[in-house]
């Protein structure tokens, strides 16, 4: 059987270019990686930890299990087009064998075979499953045409921007399978055949158009079929629609311990293709719900660094709350990007500005338990004040790291990009808790908390956030504390939910001394504060805008007191709200027996 015909050039021709940039940037990113962690990707394939990420590769590039999560209509959408254009390529492949026996048929062949197979007797199971799987397709395709118009309907206030690259590919995938089905059902027009889909329209066809009409409408649509098939082919490397090729990759690396790091790396560019903008990051986005600012999202973030466009101020403009990161559904490190792009963007050379930080020791106490307040603890005297109270009600003895003044934990200047200047400050204050022989380190700011649990060499200490360290003490009998009936709802911190994973701690405290109310979004969900040490790019007023929104919420529970765990938070929601706003430490010191 001939399996050519001059309409499959554009498919052959876009096929082969495909594959051939695919091919391309894969060993061009593979053989830029550190030769330890090439080796780290070559030991780790063959291990369990890295077939294991099979399933996660049907469960998300196929199944797309976290956009289920999202919204199950705009979940069914992107399953519809991935799923089922796999089984449409795996089911045909089988067709395809079913027919012709085990024999080797060129990838035209798979693909146009019903133009092919039309001397063969056919077989009904398979033009019913064919049939079947197109529809399942199509029905993705017409969901996408309407999220285009509505994308309310499909959970999305607003979808992303798109490039011209774009465009193109997703053009030319809108009308890939609606082509299909066209040129299938006029083949079974002129020879018969087909299922319930294409065989009726066939046959619908047959009744309506003479023979010579049939003849010229098949074969331009074969060659429509097969052009927009070559367009799709040519510009998916260069569209969203990479993340086709590069997310099961990037799956396999994460398994094998690959990950973005505070310094850019060739393996990033698994991390920026494999986006699919699919703009499920920019509605959680408070820079864009609440200020209008609709360019700097994750989304575009990260389109620009991969066409080399990123200019400082999108990277700069972010809160790094964590709330897309928390909805991406390829789950790529979009903080960690972000703070590797203003490294390199700023590329600020240490020249010793922070020689004076050598021998810099302001502390005072004796005491295995150490306690770091941080800049904005010291800001906020109310809650050190607080904490103080509490140790000496719990009768622990405690080491005071910077109560008299000292170095900042780091991490505001990582965040800036100024990561090198920002390890200078932490080997000082790593020296220093070591000199002292703490065996615990307790501090009241989850971003002090983050930095030291991420970032420093803290081995031997333990480090605890006041929120667990209150409720190890309330559960240990050396706090005892009352109850009343005072209505208080809980905004969980960036850094100290999303960022640290700790959310049920403060809960039980604030339980464990009057009722709690959840607001709307809480969790994982929870609104930022809008005065992250991230952002330097809004003004104070646009804080200030954030900062009454989320108290709104808060305040919408009907709670007397708003309480929070982190002391920059405390002051940015306490300017927006109407009631009273407390820190966790406050709370419990406020109330002990």
């Amino acid at each position: 059987m001939n399996f050519y015909a001059p309409f499959c050039i554009p498919f052959i021709v876009g096929a082969a270019a495909m594959f051939a940039v695919l091919l391309w940037k894969w060993a061009k990113w593979f053989f830029g990686l550190p030769r330890e962690e090439r080796l780290r990707l070559l030991r780790g394939l063959p291990t369990r930890r890295a077939l294991g990420g099979v399933w996660e590769v049907v469960r998300e590039s196929l199944l797309h299990f976290r956009i289920f999560r999202v919204n199950p209509l705009l979940g069914y959408m992107h399953m519809s087009l991935a799923f089922g254009w796999f089984l449409l390529i795996a089911v045909g492949w089988i067709e395809t064998v079913a027919y012709l026996g085990l024999r080797w048929v060129p990838l035209q062949g798979h693909v146009f075979f019903k133009y092919f197979a039309t001397g063969l007797e056919h077989k009904p199971v398979f033009d019913f499953m064919m049939d079947l799987l197109l529809l399942f397709v199509l029905s993705g395709v017409a969901l996408a045409w309407g999220k285009r118009l509505c994308s309310r309907a499909m959970g999305l206030r607003r979808t992303t921007k798109h490039v011209a690259g774009d465009r193109i590919a997703l053009s030319a995938l809108w009308f890939i399978f609606p082509a299909r089905l066209a040129a299938e059902s006029l083949t079974c027009a002129l020879y018969g055949g087909g299922g319930f889909l294409t065989g009726s329209l066939g046959a619908w066809l047959a009744a309506h158009l003479d023979a010579g009409m049939l003849l010229r409408a098949e074969g331009t649509a074969w060659w429509f079929y097969s052009s927009v098939l070559g367009i799709f082919f040519v510009a998916l490397p260069f569209s969203r629609y990479m993340h086709i090729f590069t997310e099961i990759p990037l799956i396999i690396l994460r398994r094998c311990g690959l990950r973005a790091t505070e310094k850019e790396q060739t393996a990033d560019r698994f991390q920026t293709d494999a986006c699919s903008r699919c703009g499920i990051c920019i509605d959680p986005c408070q820079l864009q719900s609440v200020l209008g600012i609709d360019d700097v999202q994750s989304v575009y973030f990260l389109r620009d660094r991969r066409y080399g466009r990123l200019r400082l101020q999108t990277a700069d403009n972010c809160l790094m709350c964590g709330r897309c990161a928390e909805r991406c559904p390829v789950g790529i490190d979009l903080n960690t990007l972000r703070l590797n792009s203003r490294d390199t963007m700023r590329n600020i050379p240490d020249e010793k500005r922070y020689g004076y930080l050598d021998g810099v020791d302001r502390s005072s106490g004796e005491g295995k338990v150490g306690y770091f307040a941080g800049c904005m603890t010291l800001l906020t005297p109310r809650v050190l004040l607080a904490m103080e109270r509490i140790f000496r009600a719990a009768g622990e003895e405690v080491w005071w790291a910077d109560r008299e003044g000292g170095v900042c934990c780091g991490r505001p200047l990582k965040l800036s990009g100024e990561t090198d200047s920002a390890r200078r400050m932490m080997q000082c204050n790593t020296e220093l808790f070591r000199r002292h022989g703490i065996t615990t380190l307790v501090t009241s700011c989850p971003i002090c908390l983050r930095v030291f649990r991420e970032d420093y060499d803290l081995r031997g200490i333990e480090v605890l956030h006041h929120s667990e360290y209150l409720l190890r003490l309330l559960r240990a009998g050396r706090l005892r504390v009352e109850r009343s009936g005072e209505r208080f709802t809980y905004h969980d911190p960036c850094e100290l939910g999303r960022g640290s994973g700790i959310y049920d701690e403060p809960r039980a405290l604030i339980e464990a001394v009057g009722e709690l109310i959840e607001p709307a979004e809480t969790r994982e969900h929870a609104l930022c504060c809008g005065s992250s040490v991230a952002n330097t790019a809004i003004a104070d007023g646009q804080q200030l805008q954030i900062a009454r929104s989320v108290a709104g919420q808060l305040e919408a529970t009907g709670a007397g007191t708003i309480v929070t765990a982190c002391p920059l938070c405390k002051k940015a929601i306490a300017r927006g709200a109407r009631c009273e706003v407390q820190d966790l430490a406050e709370v419990v010191a406020g109330r002990l027996r």
